[in-house]
């Protein structure tokens, strides 16, 4: 039983409990700056350069992934501009058209693709490929001291340990200039933080978070990650490093309990199946969101 829990079940768990790290830490700040659904719109829009890496390079490597992305990103910009100035809409709008649109293109793209290396399709994109992602080479406890083991991890668990080291000491690096440009950008400015490129730093490090995730995880999964635990610890807390710890716990609480009640849920009840672990992750996230929407502490605080 120990050793079929290490083979089929660990790997996805901690792919799914990295990817919630990954995505918690940086989305406090989007929810402090009121920014929460950019972290949406960056999961749309990165969509088309990671198709356009896969299409290119037919791998799933880091580089390319994250190389495609940034295009990407640097062209919604472009293009979000373009649309304010010749059209002259609110930002609002032109965000939402040129997303849409990108998001659309890269779902087109990716159905048009055929690639016998790799298998990425729309359903993998949306919701992941958690359940796959398994340790066969895996003999027990002990295979998690033995390299030889550990290097037939699958490599999303590679990649989004990297992504989640990288983002945390950025935000240790950069805590105080975060900090003092999400409550008083003018305050940051004056002191020679410059909040316009931490922003710049931030949505960068959204796109990260979500590159390396949404591989293994799906879109569903990085969508809620980056928003509920943030907005369920603002419920909790006002201090921003308890929020923030308070996000990491509720991330790892959703994402263990969700990819549990995704396994063994319907078993429980007599069921002979299971569901979707990235649709339960984040119904389980969604609903720590709404306790905390009604008993938190800082509910009424919170405007």
């Amino acid at each position: 039983m120990t050793t079929e829990f290490i083979q089929i079940s660990l790997a996805p768990l901690i792919i799914a409990l990295l990817a919630g790290l990954a995505c918690a830490l940086p989305g406090n700040f989007l929810v402090l700056r009121r920014q929460s659904l950019i972290g949406d719109a960056i999961s749309h829009v990165v969509l088309l350069g990671v198709v356009g890496a896969f299409v290119i390079t037919g791998s799933l490597a880091n580089g390319p992934m994250l190389a495609g992305a940034a295009c990407s990103a640097l062209l919604a910009v472009g293009l979000i501009e373009a649309i304010q100035r010749l059209g002259r809409i609110e930002p609002g709008a032109a965000m939402g058209v040129v997303f849409t649109a990108m998001f659309a293109l890269a779902v087109l793209w990716l159905e048009q693709s055929h690639s016998s290396s790799v298998h990425l399709d729309v359903e993998h994109v949306l919701f992941g490929n958690l359940e796959s992602l398994l340790w066969l080479d895996a003999t027990g406890w002990a295979s998690l001291l033995d390299p030889a083991a550990l290097s037939k991890l699958p490599p999303a668990v590679h990649r989004l340990a990297w992504a989640t080291t990288t983002i945390a000491t950025l935000a240790v690096l950069f805590w105080r200039p975060l900090a003092a440009s999400t409550f008083d950008p003018g305050f940051a400015a004056s002191t020679g933080a410059r909040p316009r490129l931490v922003s710049t730093g931030l949505l960068a490090v959204v796109a990260i978070a979500t590159v390396s995730a949404f591989l293994a995880v799906g879109a569903i999964i990085v969508v809620a990650m980056l928003i509920c635990p943030a907005a369920t610890a603002r419920l909790i807390t006002n201090r921003l490093a308890a929020q923030v710890a308070w996000s990491l716990a509720l991330s790892a609480i959703a994402t263990t309990g969700g990819y549990t009640l995704a396994a063994c849920g319907p078993h429980w009840l007599g069921q002979n199946f299971s569901v979707s672990a990235a649709g339960m992750i984040a119904a389980t996230s969604g609903l720590l969101l709404l306790v905390a929407a009604v008993f938190g502490p800082c509910r009424k605080s919170v405007s």
